[in-house]
């Protein structure tokens, strides 16, 4: 077998396929990639922000979980929208709320988006992507609605309209075509659910119900299940089958308890009873 050399030149560093062959030659599979899938967005409006979200949670190719939420809480006028792996982006946001809370009660102020934004994005690049959390932060604070998406391996952006997840670009269409600036709450708030569901219904990953939340300076409100685009409906036809339609052609009943010993311990119950009383003097 070759050896990896112990001086490490300039160029690409090739020297893990050393490794990954003798792992491979004695029956160790690589590792894979999990795939992951969301549609996250959020866009501002005139008087502050609205984000969206999916609620499909899934485990490779199985739907693990057909409602769950993915916008967490941060601070009272604070949300962010987490895709990726869920624990990640689930355990990441819990710990940025805290820390904010500490920060706000140190400071005596009410705590800024930016500096959410910041706890998050040095937390994420200390981790160089290991934290698979890609996330839509956005509030409304002293300096007015921010927003911002913070990448796996802590980049930044801050535009007017963000999308984040394996939806993504089926959600950017439409706010590429459609977002206009200073939008009403009602239209803009229609624009995020369109977004989502078009997530929805052109990306596997993606699925089940559209989730809101709108932020304002003076309030914030969560909307969950605002739309639900998939409720499961009535069948047309019953497949209930009577009993006996399929035969049964072999019956086998196997007792698994295969051997059984009793052991009789001496000394106890009635004959311990009969022995010699217990000297109390």
């Amino acid at each position: 077998m070759a050896t990896a050399s112990v001086y490490k030149g300039a160029g690409f560093d090739f020297s893990n396929e050393v490794r990954n062959t003798f792992l491979t030659e004695r029956g160790i599979p690589l590792p894979k990639a999990t795939s992951t899938g969301t549609t996250i967005v959020g866009c501002l409006f005139k008087d502050g922000i609205i984000l969206g979200a999916d609620t499909r949670a899934t485990e490779g190719p199985i739907v693990a979980d057909k409602n769950c939420e993915k916008i967490h809480y941060i601070t009272d006028n604070i949300r962010c929208c987490g895709a990726g792996t869920a624990a990640d982006t689930e355990f990441t946001t819990a710990l940025i709320s805290s820390n904010m809370e500490l920060h706000a009660l140190s400071t005596g102020r009410k705590p800024r988006v930016v500096t959410a934004m910041t706890m998050l994005k040095q937390m994420l690049f200390r981790y160089q992507g290991h934290i698979g959390a890609a996330l839509v932060l956005g509030g409304v604070d002293a300096t007015g609605p921010q927003l911002f998406t913070i990448h796996p391996h802590g980049s930044t952006d801050k535009l007017p309209y963000v999308t984040m997840g394996s939806g993504s670009l089926a959600a950017m269409a439409v706010f590429e075509a459609k977002w206009q600036p200073n939008m009403e709450r009602e239209d803009a708030l229609e624009l995020v659910c369109a977004a989502i569901s078009a997530g929805i219904f052109n990306d596997l990953g993606s699925g089940s119900n559209v989730d809101a939340c709108v932020i304002t300076a003076s309030h914030t409100e969560m909307l969950r299940n605002f739309v639900k685009p998939n409720e499961r409906v009535q069948k047309e036809r019953s497949y209930q089958f009577r009993r006996g339609t399929t035969a049964v052609k072999k019956e086998e009943i196997r007792s698994l308890v295969v051997e059984e010993d009793i052991t009789h311990l001496t000394g106890a119950g009635r004959g311990a009873a009969e022995g010699e009383a217990m000297d109390t003097s």
